[in-house]
């Protein structure tokens, strides 16, 4: 079975309206929303959210509309009856933006599972992989480690750069057993990482109760009880010291992390960053600089940088 796909490239002005008269109207199967904002939204949020806009593939210019209908319905009598709606809300002093409308046949398919094509495993390194849950994987080493993921419940699934550079630093620092904050967790992956490679205690926080659910169920399907979480913002309200700190997320919310990290951090403890454009980066330089810390070590893949750092020598 197929089914008929209305895209109409409009304005969010009206997203509501024609929702309401697609469904009320012409009995749409149901209608779906791809709005700009949203994209670049959430970019802004204070949690473990990291958007590059380049890598989205056909970004509206503000609002994508798609209507489905069974694919026996009348294709060109339906999208005669969205441009007159389209004029209709126009006459009422609504924005329609481009007004272009498009259409398509889909296969009818499981919704739910047909995202799953699009993760695969991840043979990040010597000691690690990263494996959709779905997967049959073997490790390339009797010894390579495997991070067990459902890239559906949050944000990170191994795919991005700026998570990949902040592995590439776990790695690194975890040279014998270790306590970890994982700060803006998402999936979980980094706290997952961190156990995997042998830290002792680990501890991953976020502010979003997303996050909290994604990164628990993470950990028991590694089948991993020493990932404990908190739902707080950065390390607000968090009690103890760690060797490794580590945070995949904007600069802008690195720059709030910063002035946290000096109570939160062992004697000779390390610091793990990523998730930062190579435009911000003077800025984290500078206040990493006056707050006592210094750049070991800088870890670049495309735009995005990666930091190794420490407590400056007194």
């Amino acid at each position: 079975m197929k089914l008929l796909v209305i895209k109409i490239e409009t304005s969010h002005e009206v997203e509501d309206a024609l929702s309401i008269f697609a469904q009320d109207n012409l009995n749409a199967l149901g209608v779906e929303s791809r709005k700009r904002s949203d994209f670049e939204q959430a970019g802004w949020l204070h949690d473990s959210t990291v958007v590059e806009m380049d890598d989205i593939k056909d970004l509206p210019e503000d609002m994508q509309f798609m209507a489905y209908f069974d694919e026996e319905a009348d294709k060109d009598a339906l999208v005669k009856k969205f441009s007159d709606k389209l004029e209709e809300l126009k006459g009422y002093g609504l924005s329609i933006g481009e007004a272009e409308i498009s259409t398509n046949y889909i296969a009818d398919q499981d919704w739910n599972t047909a995202w799953q094509k699009y993760y695969h495993v991840i043979d990040f390194s010597r000691h690690l992989a990263i494996v959709p849950e779905w997967e049959d994987y073997k490790p390339a080493f009797k010894d390579q480690q495997l991070i067990k993921l459902d890239p559906g419940l949050a944000f990170g699934t191994g795919n991005h750069k700026t998570t990949q550079l902040a592995m590439m630093g776990l790695e690194r620092a975890m040279i014998k057993p270790m306590s970890v904050v994982d700060v803006g967790t998402g999936s979980g992956i980094l706290a997952i990482a961190a156990s995997k490679l042998g830290a002792t205690d680990v501890l991953a926080t976020d502010i979003s109760d997303e996050s909290m659910t994604a990164a628990k169920q993470n950990s028991a399907l590694n089948d991993l009880t020493n990932i404990r979480v908190q739902k707080t913002s950065l390390l607000a309200d968090v009690e103890g010291k760690f060797d490794i700190i580590v945070a995949n997320i904007l600069a802008e919310i690195l720059l709030d992390l910063i002035p946290q990290m000096d109570a939160h951090l062992n004697e000779g403890g390390q610091i793990i960053f990523s998730g930062i454009d190579y435009l911000q980066l003077p800025k984290i330089e500078k206040s990493l600089d006056e707050d006592g810390f210094k750049i070991d070590l800088t870890m670049k893949q495309g735009r995005w940088i990666g930091l190794a750092i420490t407590r400056k020598d007194k």
